[in-house]
């Protein structure tokens, strides 16, 4: 990666330790399971989560780099002063759909503090697996909206030409 490619270190972190907890949690259960016949009982609950985590914190990486999966023939297709309209459309898109997860993950984890409900494996409090959703949802609309000013921003000055 170069120095001038955008970057969401915090995420890239978060997505890097979840997966090496899922293996190294994986790896556990595996290895206990073949030597004593029983399995670690916290595992598919935690493996859940931090996969969860690992996939929404990529989805942060993955925007911030403008790397998701998007139809460029349009966007190679559209006048140059058209683009940011385009960029704006899909951000406004994104950002609708997020929102709603946001709102309504909230809603959610704030129903299960309050009704002090338990995860059926080891009893945690659900709530706490359930807010890292809108966390992380909010976190891929920040990354989103950064990299939308990036994209207008290298529309206008460099002639329309941007990475993938």
């Amino acid at each position: 990666m170069s120095k001038s490619a955008p970057d969401a270190r915090p995420e890239r972190w978060l997505a890097a330790l979840a997966l090496l907890a899922v293996c190294v949690i994986s790896l556990g259960n595996v290895v206990v399971r073949y030597t004593t016949d029983a399995s670690f009982a916290f595992t598919e609950e935690f493996s859940v989560f931090l996969l969860v985590v690992l996939t929404f914190a990529g989805a942060a990486v993955a925007s911030r780099r403008h790397a998701h999966i998007r139809i460029e023939l349009v966007e190679d297709k559209l006048p140059l002063r058209l683009r940011p309209l385009l960029y704006v459309l899909q951000w406004a898109a994104s950002v609708l759909l997020l929102g709603l997860v946001v709102w309504y993950g909230g809603l959610l984890a704030y129903e299960e503090y309050s009704w002090e409900s338990l995860s059926p494996g080891l009893g945690y409090p659900t709530w706490i697996y359930i807010i890292c959703l809108p966390l992380l949802c909010l976190a891929i609309i920040w990354r989103l909206t950064q990299s939308l000013v990036e994209r207008c921003r290298t529309c206008t000055l460099s002639g329309g030409h941007h990475e993938s």
